[in-house]
């Protein structure tokens, strides 16, 4: 008894001395996105993709003998909604957060983040934004406790422009967005940046919806084909994509569309052939890509849900999160944080770098054209159609880079 008693002891002593690192820890994060809804088909596959990147990472050890859970809270697309999500989150000991389908949803929740964070020393939570692109939120909204892994709406628009400038056949471009703030910044962009590098193009049109509500777009594309506009530049996405590329189709609209996000859920299949040779996007990534990097993820992706993997930043972003928690030997969101400042890791679009001044991520961006699958250059089709993307242009993280206004504040280092 006694030296069964001693060998207790002995256990304890020794537990006690190992550092935290050497205690594995299950790191969950809360996905605050839209689930139910026009939206939730969109937020539905991309938790999907947080949750598949997760289980890839936990079987490969990337975090050691840290693991990842990633579990979805419904915000309905609602600003007011993500803040009773975070609060539950936080109740239920969450101090990773996850969100990206709405910049107004984004600001409330890095509000609602930072707040906490001042008044819960000890408790502090960190935000990842994967796909909130306003500008402001890594410039005057900018904070310690969120990094953004998409590129912002204007480093989108300046890769956009740069490429539409060196086509001499876009004479008349109309302009069409969701009516909150990314919408906004998206028009504010492509006005500006088109009259720097295109002064002669002739901006048509301007319109703004409302973002979710508008079931027929027809009326909007009308005034679009009587505006004699070669060319519409959008940053809608969801539905409200979905619907104006179908609306488009219906009314054999012949201008080609530049978008943010054409191949996000439900516009492959809206577009169909209709949208062959004339519907283009820029983003950080394409499956068809010049090597095709990240395709095993992709065809398992395919296996397991039916669905496209294309929310790449998933990827990224758990990455980094495990570079910081093998660096620093814990998973304390304080110290994660300081380690994810400046750092740099391979993605599948190459290397990438969080800005420290803001947060910002930093990565090339694509030039993608949407094509019948040729088994070349375009292996993968999307939701089945037989169509894909093609990549037109790889643009180096340098050209798109904008400067920031940012005024980081940092907590004490701990």
């Amino acid at each position: 008894m006694a030296i069964k008693l001693r060998s207790l002891v002995i256990a304890s002593l020794v537990a006690a001395c190992l550092p935290s690192a050497a205690l594995a820890d299950k790191v969950r994060i809360a996905f605050i996105d839209p689930l139910s809804g026009p939206f939730a088909p969109v937020g539905q596959g991309i938790l999907n993709s947080w949750q598949m990147i997760a289980d890839i990472a936990n079987k490969e050890k990337w975090a050691g003998s840290h693991t990842f859970e990633v579990v979805g809270f419904d915000n309905k697309a609602s600003p007011q909604e993500s803040l009773s999500q975070l609060k539950s989150a936080i109740d239920q000991g969450y101090r990773y957060v996850t969100q990206g389908n709405g910049s107004a949803a984004a600001a409330a929740l890095l509000d609602a983040v930072n707040k906490h964070n001042e008044r819960n020393p000890g408790k502090e939570v960190v935000y990842i934004n994967y796909a909130a692109v306003d500008p402001d939120l890594t410039n005057s909204k900018c904070s310690f406790w969120q990094f953004r892994i998409d590129a912002n709406s204007d480093m989108k628009m300046e890769a956009m422009t740069t490429f539409m400038a060196k086509k001499p056949e876009i004479k008349k471009v109309y302009i069409i967005g969701q009516n909150y703030s990314f919408g906004h910044q998206v028009t504010r962009a492509a006005k500006d940046y088109l009259k720097r590098k295109r002064p002669d193009i002739q901006i048509v049109g301007d319109d703004l919806h409302p973002i979710g509500q508008v079931k027929d777009f027809s009326p909007y594309i009308a005034k679009i084909k009587a505006s004699g506009a070669d060319t519409v530049v959008t940053g809608n996405w969801g539905a409200d994509l979905a619907l104006l590329i179908k609306a488009a189709k219906d009314a054999d609209l012949k201008a080609d569309f530049y978008t943010y996000y054409g191949s996000t859920t439900g516009v492959p299949t809206a577009m169909g052939a209709a949208g062959a040779d004339r519907v283009k996007y820029v983003g950080y990534w394409n499956v068809n890509n010049e090597g095709y990097v990240g395709k095993e993820i992709v065809e398992n992706f395919k296996k397991k849900y039916n669905d496209d993997y294309y929310a790449m930043a998933t990827y990224t972003g758990i990455a980094m999160l495990a570079k910081a928690f093998n660096e620093t030997k814990a998973t304390d969101p304080v110290k994660v944080a300081f380690a994810m400042e400046g750092m740099k890791v391979k993605s599948l679009n190459g290397e990438v770098e969080m800005r420290k001044a803001d947060h910002q991520l930093q990565q090339p961006l694509y030039i993608a054209t949407w094509v019948k699958v040729n088994g070349k250059d375009v292996k993968y089709d999307q939701e089945n159609t037989g169509y894909g993307w093609r990549t037109d242009q790889k643009i180096d993280a340098f050209v798109a880079a904008q400067p920031t206004s940012c005024q980081m504040k940092r907590p004490a280092m701990q």
